[in-house]
């Protein structure tokens, strides 16, 4: 899902980015927890936690109108630049931020009252007018209602608490640029809004909840194994969403050890960064062929081999479906050589 390094971009229907982009919601949004002082002044603890869960359903609906009605709105640039360009998804969801952030929720908590956009302001905006419109469509068809100084979302106004925090959350809270396809606003990420820092477990488990039950339980035993052995883990997004871990948060970007990945080019994948199979040749010599070949081919740079860009600098891979049960327990024997 990255950018271009090399080669022709052949990029992805919009349905299956819509797809892809669905199942990074969470799972399960908690019904308590403590959020940070700084969202007091918009409305209590209670309603910012009901609007997130109501802005979290209008994701799944937004998602599945752009999965039936997208190819209407959605169209890719002359030369895209991943698999996943569509400017209209980048330019839509600017504008919900716009709306969330720079709005006033009325006394009611019924409307946002629109005080500025500064996407769509002149004399340069970054969404021109006849994108706004389409944008707008678009947000209509998903339930959104639009006068010239006012939002609403009839069907279910706390929505609009909802979208004020999390757009907060997205513009000052977020310790990383926002690129085009990194949005927290369309990943529904009420992490930030947290008081105390979130669990790591819980966020493994958001990120392969569409996965079957056995090879997220695959996935828990792993991450319980090496957490429990003093390894960190830190999620990362690169274009693909990462679990990475290693042996502290200095190392995750050029020493990790591995990570679960989850990109809308491979789908959910484990990738290790093995450095040191000379030392344990032994070891893997008793596994099975199949990862035998796989680590016997390693990894590394494509275009150093006059290949164009597939990002095999991220490790071995090894896809997360039914194969990857069949060699458990050879994985586990093999991180712990590696660590």
């Amino acid at each position: 899902m990255g950018t271009k390094h090399g080669g022709t971009v052949i990029i992805k229907p919009i349905s299956e980015v819509a797809t892809y982009k669905k199942n990074l919601i969470p799972a399960n949004i908690p019904d308590t927890y403590a959020l940070k002082p700084m969202f007091a002044n918009i409305a209590s603890e209670e309603n910012i936690r009901r609007g997130v869960i109501a802005f979290k359903d209008f994701l799944h609906l937004f998602f599945d109108r752009l999965t039936e009605e997208g190819h209407l709105y959605a169209k890719p640039p002359k030369k895209p630049a991943s698999i996943a360009d569509y400017p209209f998804l980048h330019n839509i969801t600017n504008l919900l931020v716009d709306i969330g952030y720079y709005s006033k929720l009325s006394e009611s908590g019924d409307s946002l009252l629109i005080t500025e956009l500064p996407s769509c302001a002149a004399p340069k905006p970054k969404i021109p007018a006849s994108t706004k419109a389409e944008c707008l469509r678009f947000l209509t068809f998903c339930g959104f209602a639009f006068t010239d100084s006012e939002v609403s979302y009839p069907s279910n106004p706390i929505l609009l608490t909802g979208l004020k925090a999390l757009s907060v959350a997205d513009m000052e809270l977020r310790t990383t640029r926002r690129y085009w396809n990194d949005n927290n606003l369309l990943r529904c990420d009420y992490r930030l809004m947290k008081a105390e820092s979130s669990d790591m477990l819980d966020v493994l488990k958001d990120l392969i909840h569409p996965l079957p039950e056995k090879l997220q339980e695959f996935a828990v035993r792993l991450h319980q194994r090496y957490t429990n052995m003093g390894m960190t883990c830190v999620l990362t997004i690169r274009g693909n969403v990462s679990l990475s871990y290693a042996k502290s948060t200095q190392d995750i970007y050029s020493k990790r050890v591995w990570e679960f990945s989850y990109s809308l080019k491979d789908g959910y994948c484990l990738y290790v960064r093995a450095k040191k199979t000379k030392k344990y040749a032994d070891v893997i010599e008793k596994f099975p062929s199949y990862l035998q070949e796989k680590i016997a081919n390693g990894y590394g740079c494509d275009r150093k081999r006059g290949e164009p860009c597939q990002y095999s600098c991220q490790g071995i891979c090894l896809p997360l479906d039914d194969s990857i049960l069949e060699v458990a327990k050879d994985i586990e024997i093999w991180l712990d050589s590696e660590i």
